[in-house]
């Protein structure tokens, strides 16, 4: 080899030796910018479906209780903004997970994750302005990702926050929302309207594409798993504004008679399972966020929560101390 070409080869090594290292790409999946984020990045999943590939419905149509065609065994999702209420039926909550919507003047996201068994109700606003939200086919913990078409960032639908894009960190505020039978509902607020099946897609509404999921242990999806109730355990969850949660399993209050009166976080508190109806019934303060869900998914995301645990026969209170 030439001395030209020697010299030549070894100019070229100092200049690759003091080129500085190419920044690796932050992760994408799909389509979301996953850093920085608030979550493990590797506990982000894809859930299958493509962002947008289930649909959210957007001001869908909706009818008057007389003219809804839902069985009064049907669950829905019930919000009340002053004089409206309005019902949002699983059998479509299930192939949607999200509904943007307005309830007279209020904005309102009603969401709903089949595999937590999670129907939560949103107010829309963030700081100021109204965002548009849609199904990201990401998950954490098992739980839907949603995202705002505004920003981008990517919500978590339990943890009520944004946990990567530009708002990350901002929290969603919460409506009391209720899930019960649609007759009962209906009973309750005679004057409610009703999402109605003619959504604009073509859907079997009223057949779940998770089969038997609700009754199986088996999560299709990772999460931290704790063993102290079956996975699906209907769950009520109470969170207080700095943090402090307390959970009520359907078996818990079974076990106690249907009912627990508590004081909870320094507020009186109210938690009725009625197991013939399959339905949660809730009086606490409105500052307190009221949750249903599974088992796992509420403590998979509040695993420092104290139980609600049935007394001993003879006995009185919960068997463990709410905070």
């Amino acid at each position: 080899m030439s001395f030209a070409i020697s010299l030549a080869l070894a100019t070229l090594g100092l200049v690759l030796a003091a080129a500085p290292a190419r920044a690796e790409a932050p992760p994408i999946r799909n389509g979301f910018t996953l850093e920085p984020s608030s979550i493990a990045i590797d506990e982000i999943l894809a859930g299958g479906p493509p962002r947008d590939g289930i649909p959210a419905l957007d001001e869908p149509a909706h009818v008057t209780a007389e003219a809804a065609p839902w069985r009064d065994d049907e669950y829905v999702v019930g919000v009340t903004a002053g004089d409206r209420s309005r019902a949002y039926p699983l059998a479509i909550l299930v192939w949607h997970e999200l509904v943007n919507d307005r309830l007279g003047e209020l904005p309102l996201l009603v969401s709903y994750c089949p595999l937590c068994g999670s129907a939560i109700v949103f107010d829309r606003r963030v700081a100021g302005q109204t965002r548009r939200f849609g199904v990201s086919g990401l998950l954490y913990r098992s739980d839907l990702l949603m995202f705002d078409r505004e920003t981008e960032s990517l919500w978590s639908q339990i943890g009520a926050r944004a946990v990567t894009g530009p708002a990350l960190a901002t929290r969603l505020t919460l409506l009391r929302s209720s899930m019960m039978r649609w007759g009962r509902w209906r009973r309750l607020h005679p004057e409610t309207t009703v999402l109605a099946p003619r959504t604009g897609h073509s859907r079997p509404y009223g057949r779940s594409p998770y089969g038997g999921y609700e009754e199986s242990t088996e999560l299709l999806f990772p999460a931290p798993l704790d063993r102290r109730y079956h996975p699906k355990t209907r769950t009520l969850g109470l969170r207080a504004p700095d943090g402090t949660t307390r959970a009520y399993p359907s078996v818990e209050l079974l076990r106690a008679g249907g009912s627990a009166d508590e004081r909870f976080a320094g507020r009186d508190v109210s938690v009725r399972f009625d197991s013939e109806a399959g339905e949660f019934e809730t009086r606490a303060p409105g500052e307190l966020e009221v949750i249903e869900s599974y088992w796992f998914a509420w403590a998979a995301f509040h695993p420092e929560t104290s139980v609600f645990v049935a007394p001993p026969r003879g006995g009185s209170g919960g068997g463990e101390e709410a905070p």
